[in-house]
């Protein structure tokens, strides 16, 4: 499948784009970027020189992907989601070499208008909800709302709320609506159990 440009995109010389990628309105790919195969760059969107993109990564219109950033396969960042690279940013101060590094994992959900402070880590296949800010790491499958984000459930790979409290003494199992994984929740941590 072959990689679709679109003309008022700039892609710069040295920019690594796998295949069956889209690049759509007004986008800007710097020449160090890295990324993997079938991503959707919605319009106007930035990404960094360094930078690594995995596969499958759906980007919406208006996000700025800037250095020190790692999305891994699958992740959707929706639109007008903000990203971070310096902690405590000062016009009359250049901090280049303070980038704190961001990953978001595997199958992760960043909802419009969230903010990922840099220096944080968003676990696979947590949900960060509409509007919320990311200042410390969150959980595998957490669902994350509010400024400061805060936990207020579990997700499933599908991204349907799991009927599970936020930690348990005693493991818990729950199972997907939609695919009927199933997961076990133990202590504040959640992992799929392979059916």
């Amino acid at each position: 499948m072959a990689t679709t440009i679109h003309p008022s995109a700039i892609v710069d010389d040295g920019a690594q784009l796998g295949d069956g990628c889209r690049v759509w309105h007004f986008v800007h790919i710097s020449a160090g970027a890295r990324i993997g195969e079938r991503c959707s760059f919605g319009q106007n969107v930035f990404v960094g020189n360094d930078v690594l993109i995995g596969s499958n990564v759906k980007i919406q219109n208006n996000v700025s992907v800037y250095d020190a950033v790692t999305l891994e396969d699958d992740v959707f960042c929706g639109p007008s989601l903000v990203f971070t690279n310096v902690y405590n940013p000062r016009a009359a101060v250049v901090r280049k070499d303070e980038y704190r590094r961001t990953l978001v994992k595997q199958g992760a959900t960043l909802g419009a208008n969230a903010t990922i402070v840099c220096g944080t880590t968003v676990g696979r296949y947590a949900f960060v909800g509409a509007g919320a800010v990311v200042n410390r790491d969150v959980p595998d499958f957490a669902l994350m709302v509010g400024v400061p984000a805060r936990q207020i459930g579990w997700m499933s790979r599908f991204g349907e709320r799991l009927a599970l409290p936020l930690s348990s003494d005693v493991p818990l199992e729950a199972r997907c609506p939609h695919t009927n994984d199933r997961y076990l929740l133990s202590g504040q941590q959640l992992q799929l159990i392979q059916p």
